[in-house]
């Protein structure tokens, strides 16, 4: 597994302070090695820009990602394409911290960072919860989920009123017309 993360290192201490661009490729070794049940199976390019300067790190992902899933309706496998387009920053600071879901504190002396997590995520991210085949997707628009029924019913149940009340009901009647 070590060996499988390294392969995403980038060493920034020796960088200059501009943009740089790194290319990585993986696939079912990346997804095994973050996740031990129901790993993903697949592969994926990942295109990372990075841009340096004295306070921070600011990488833009282009992740191109093609996955095996299986259909959570008809159970049937299928291949999904993903373009994943996603943004995460280092920041130099005395304390390594994980500041949110997009930020990171890293020790101004960090020799390199690894970006196999961050991968990973972005790419577990763009999975639906919901998997369907492509070909169950124009039948699952919700539309045929609810019946509406309009007003007809309604008239023929006033129209079927049992006989006993119908003394009651023009009672009623004639109360709201003396109002």
């Amino acid at each position: 597994m070590e060996k499988i993360i390294t392969k995403y290192r980038i060493f920034i201490q020796g960088l200059e302070q501009k943009t740089h661009e790194f290319e990585f490729e993986g696939g079912d070794s990346l997804f095994k090695a973050f996740q031990e049940e129901d790993a993903y199976d697949g592969d994926f390019v990942a295109k990372v820009i990075l841009d340096k300067n004295s306070t921070m790190l600011v990488l833009n992902f282009e992740i191109n990602a093609t996955l095996n899933l299986v259909c959570d309706r008809s159970l049937e496998p299928y291949s999904e394409t993903f373009n994943i387009t996603e943004k995460y920053i280092f920041k130099f600071g005395d304390e390594a911290e994980v500041v949110s879901d997009d930020m990171e504190v890293i020790l101004y002396g960090a020799s390199e960072i690894n970006i196999a997590q961050h991968i990973f995520d972005f790419i577990a991210l763009a999975v639906p919860i919901k998997k369907l085949h492509p070909s169950l997707r124009s039948s699952d628009s919700g539309e045929d989920e609810f019946v509406i029924y309009e007003g007809k019913e309604e008239d023929e149940e006033q129209a079927k009123i049992d006989p006993r009340w119908e003394g009651l009901a023009g009672l009623k009647s004639k109360l709201e017309d003396n109002k």
